[in-house]
């Protein structure tokens, strides 16, 4: 055994110093899977960026009160009377309440409006978000980062940090024109990079008014008092008359749209990489095929002085293994500086525009980084296996 593993060490040694030799096929291989690991890289960051986006933006302690028998704001509708009736109640609801004795809840409407992005002109579907005084508050994560909140029946813009940094006209004291009414930027919030970023908040009143609207509600968010809230806030919701309305956590809302979303990019981006990663692993077959020919001589040299076979598939299977493993740290590296950090935007939950950031994380980077793995240790047992049948003789009459 000892005698097999100083001939495999050394049959490494003589491949990896045989390398400058066949600089370019090698690199070719080592480029094939880069390629590969920085695409589904790409692909990955882009699907876990989103999924940080959203799952950073609820809270498990606020629930979102929606009806019409769907999960999403949009198509909701919550019925004036029913709203009567949830802030006239008494006893255990779930929902908190202030200092005063009143429900700490927002009415609110989401409506998209097109806005010209100035750099290249495109035209885009932003989310205005008309809510109660005590809506920026339930927001437990955004907080100004300029200016202050809109007033009450004013027409008056809080616009979220993305929009602010990527649309020109959206600065503190702009006049911005949405709908057939002129409004006021009187502030901007950050939170964290979530989802909230992409919206801008307004008075309920004012955009029902200023887009005709006058009275619709879509959802109602409400803070819930201890961990007990949501469910005695659905057994409530169940007694009361007229459609059903549906209770859900804010946290679970966006996580539930996350996850949509980033299985759908998942869904795209796992068969195009696959689909690359079979044709690296016949690159690296090639490759390591054309390797094995060019090295027939010392091959058969290093077999006639008593190495054998083992040691002769190991080295080539490791050549090709070290080779892809470079590619996959290629990959990596290039995926990092290129995507890492990077702004993306997609459709949301009430069809605008939701900006997120690309997110290349240890786990995104060691899927990748182990699918160019398997792509050496396949490529490379077929080469290795044929290093290990060359006929000795012949072969070296043949260079002679």
């Amino acid at each position: 055994m000892s005698s097999a593993l100083k001939q495999i060490f050394l049959m490494i040694r003589v491949n990896l110093g045989s390398l400058p030799g066949r600089l370019w096929i090698s690199l070719s291989m080592v480029l094939s899977v880069a390629l590969v690991v920085a695409v589904l890289a790409g692909f990955l960051a882009m699907a876990r960026g989103f999924e940080a986006a959203l799952q950073g933006a609820g809270s498990p302690g606020i629930a979102v009160i929606l009806g019409g028998g769907t999960n999403q704001e949009t198509g909701s509708d919550v019925p004036a009377e029913t709203i009567r009736s949830l802030t006239a109640a008494t006893g255990e609801t779930g929902m908190a309440r202030n200092a005063a004795g009143g429900l700490v809840l927002s009415r609110e409407i989401v409506v998209p409006v097109d806005v010209v992005r100035a750099s290249d002109g495109a035209e885009q579907t932003l989310s205005l978000r008309g809510m109660d005084p005590a809506g920026p508050a339930l927001r437990d994560r955004a907080a100004l980062s300029a200016g202050r909140l809109f007033s009450p029946g004013a027409r008056e813009l809080v616009v979220g940090g993305r929009i602010a940094d990527e649309f020109s006209g959206f600065a503190v004291g702009d006049k911005v024109r949405l709908g057939a009414v002129d409004w006021t930027v009187v502030g901007h919030f950050s939170s964290g990079g979530g989802v909230f970023e992409s919206e801008i908040w307004a008075d309920l009143e004012a955009v029902q008014s200023a887009f005709d609207r006058q009275g619709q509600v879509q959802s109602l968010h409400v803070r819930l008092e201890g961990a007990s809230g949501l469910a005695a806030l659905r057994e409530h919701l169940s007694t009361l008359p007229g459609a059903p309305l549906t209770a859900v956590s804010e946290a679970k809302l966006y996580a539930a749209q996350s996850e949509r979303t980033s299985s759908l990019i998942r869904l795209f981006g796992w068969p195009l990489a696959l689909l690359m990663a079979v044709g690296a692993t016949a690159g690296a077959l090639n490759t390591m095929m054309s390797s094995v020919s060019d090295r027939t001589v010392e091959i058969s040299t290093l077999r006639l002085l008593g190495f054998g076979r083992l040691p002769a598939f190991a080295a080539t299977w490791v050549e090709a293994v070290l080779l892809s493993i470079a590619g996959a740290a290629l990959g990596i590296l290039a995926s990092w500086l290129a995507f890492n950090g990077w702004q993306a935007s997609t459709m949301g939950a009430n069809n605008t525009k939701m900006a997120f950031q690309l997110d290349v994380t240890t786990d995104v980077a060691l899927t990748a980084g182990l699918l160019g793995l398997a792509i050496g240790i396949i490529g490379g047992a077929l080469p290795a296996l044929a290093a290990t049948r060359l006929p000795l003789t012949s072969a070296l009459r043949a260079r002679g």
